[in-house]
């Protein structure tokens, strides 16, 4: 078992970490305070591979691996974690759209999604199903070669920005087989969104709900077959779970660099906090746990690759883990800068609250050790 990183994988998050050390960090804090989404940011990351980082060479996008993956949502994060999640949300649709959309509704699409000169979203969640995620209400009605799709989706990134809306549509029964997957532009009449919410972080990037009244969507805009829609939400999942505990690795890691950068230079009772035995024993854990979960998301990351069996297992182990250790160490992070740490100039509480949703969003955590616990007991 080899624990590093090829040239080529180095050579990959040299190019994440240069993108997001010269073109995000400058402006984090700025988008942060306007809640500002940052389009042209966005589209420089798009020419860097990085809205399709997982679509097949063969479709346009970078071809690359889970692995790669995680890298790069790491670097971006450790940069913006709120901008680096909506690009692995959108990146998410841009695979699914590739892997699944008939060739004329992906030609149509996807090389405007990969150049991110339209946006896409993920619509799963609804105002009465959110980790009971098999129990939505969104209803698609055949109707010859047309669905007649109504409900409403809550808690959407890229709400009212985005141009493309992956929406999960109950077209037959009750429970996971009678749920599909159709693609549904924003200028499709019946389309409607919601006030933007006003949140606790991922303020660079848009949220709302959004509402189909009627919207009649062509059946060649479905992914895969007809009911096999949770299947494709729940794959897209296995990936956007990983994605989003780099992405906490990334908050985690840039705090931990601050922290010690601080406690260096802070003195109190007459020396530096660094030489306390209490601040090195809080940067040991800090890093050791850093560190176990990166290994944790690159095994979830190469299982997904390899297609292992185990892999949403893995995935599920990988997420609770690293967003809990993540919001742990940015946390910690904080406590070290005392009083600093809570003002906005030190820009610890901006990690802090963009990580603390990545324990709630791509399946609660809860969520993640009832996955866990059921593979365990299956045996």
């Amino acid at each position: 078992m080899d624990f590093e990183l090829s040239e080529e994988q180095e050579a990959v998050r040299a190019t994440a970490r240069a993108f997001a050390t010269n073109e995000m960090a400058p402006h984090a804090a700025a988008w942060d305070e306007g809640c500002v989404f940052p389009v042209e940011t966005l589209r420089q990351a798009a020419a860097l591979g990085f809205a399709g980082i997982c679509v097949p060479e063969e479709a346009g996008g970078a071809g690359l691996s889970r692995l790669d993956a995680a890298l790069v949502f790491e670097e971006l994060a450790a940069a913006c974690p709120s901008t680096a999640a909506y690009v692995s949300i959108h990146g998410m649709v841009a695979t699914l759209v590739a892997r699944h959309a008939e060739p004329a509704v992906r030609d149509a699409w996807l090389p405007s999604l990969l150049a991110m000169e339209r946006f896409a979203s993920y619509c799963l969640t609804e105002p009465e199903a959110g980790s009971d995620a098999a129990s939505l209400r969104t209803r698609a009605r055949r109707e010859g070669d047309r669905y007649v799709l109504s409900g409403t989706k809550a808690f959407i990134s890229g709400g009212g920005a985005s141009d493309l809306y992956l929406v999960m549509g109950r077209t037959g029964g009750e429970g996971p087989s009678g749920i599909s997957a159709l693609l549904v532009a924003k200028d499709m009449p019946g389309v409607s969104f919601g006030q933007q919410e006003r949140k606790l972080g991922w303020h660079s990037q848009p949220t709302c709900s959004v509402t189909f009244d009627e919207v009649s969507v062509p059946v060649s805009h479905r992914l895969g077959a007809e009911g096999e829609g949770f299947r494709i939400a729940m794959r897209g999942l296995d990936g956007g779970r990983v994605n989003i505990a780099a992405c906490s690795l990334g908050a985690a890691r840039a705090c931990l660099e601050r922290a010690l950068a601080y406690v260096k230079e802070r003195r109190q009772f007459g020396r530096p906090l660094a030489e306390l035995q209490h601040t090195q024993f809080e940067l040991a854990d800090m890093a050791t746990e850093l560190e176990a979960a990166r290994l944790m998301v690159w095994r979830a990351a190469s299982k997904l690759d390899r297609g292992a069996p185990d892999a949403t297992q893995a995935c599920a182990m990988a997420k609770r883990l690293a967003t809990d250790a993540g919001f742990r160490v940015v946390n910690a992070a904080l406590q070290l800068h005392g009083g600093y740490g809570y003002l906005r100039d030190y820009q610890i509480e901006r990690y802090l609250r963009d990580v603390r949703v990545h324990q709630i969003l791509e399946g609660t955590n809860e969520i993640m050790r009832l996955i866990i616990a059921r593979r365990l007991l299956a045996g």
